[in-house]
């Protein structure tokens, strides 16, 4: 039996993300999770809540409510529960697509933000990239992220968390005429994905099955 970690930004399980890759696994695969924020209690999130921050991350708390965290304060609590959660598995897969630098951590790592930002660099040659995040905020460290991929990037703001408006996002991104899509957060479901496809009619990434093709390859 081989044992993947998943460490997400939020708390943990992630009951909305891990059955996409339940259903992507064989059953040799056993799924470990830990979350930034498993160890606070309910008066301590308030602690890690962004307030007037500009380098912020959306996520999702175990009952379902969403929680815009300050990164600065989220770094240290993800590698408190890496450095945890390498001790029962195999390999780690950093369960978000906003960008990290390195952890420390002795076993391999994925980060799913370089999975999915070098696979459409392996794609096309600066394509014209539309990109849905969850928050407005997260506007400027989402375009640094993708500035060295692609020259023309617009952005749409549609949360999986709080019914954002997919028809409206998916329509402001066809009419800039963008070669492909990315719904650019772990939290994108199935759903999501076709509902922009459909919308739009281009071509869209959904990070979360891309991500668990490449876990599944490399196992």
């Amino acid at each position: 039996m081989t044992k993947v970690g998943f460490l997400t930004i939020g708390q943990s399980p992630r009951s909305d993300i891990t059955p996409t890759f339940k259903e992507m696994f064989n059953k040799n695969i056993e799924i470990v999770e830990r979350g930034a924020l498993d160890a606070l209690k309910e008066a301590q999130l308030l602690t890690v809540i962004a307030r007037k921050e500009k380098n912020i991350c959306v996520s999702r708390l175990r009952d379902g409510r969403s929680i815009i965290i300050n990164k600065r304060k989220l770094l240290p609590l993800l590698q408190n529960e890496l450095s945890k959660l390498e001790q029962e598995v195999d390999m780690v897969m950093v369960l978000s697509t906003d960008e990290f630098s390195a952890f420390t951590c002795e076993k391999p790592i994925l980060y799913a933000h370089r999975i999915v930002t070098q696979t459409i660099a392996a794609m096309a040659d600066q394509p014209k990239i539309g990109l849905i995040i969850p928050h407005e905020e997260q506007r400027k460290s989402m375009l640094k992220k993708w500035e060295n991929i692609s020259d023309e990037i617009t952005v749409a703001i549609a949360s999986p968390y709080d019914y954002g408006n997919f028809e409206e996002a998916a329509h402001y991104l066809k009419n800039y005429q963008v070669d492909l899509i990315v719904l650019d957060c772990m939290g994108y479901n199935e759903e999501h994905k076709e509902l922009v496809r459909k919308e739009s009619g281009i071509l869209t990434i959904l990070p979360r099955t891309l991500v668990a093709r490449i876990v599944l390859e490399y196992l």
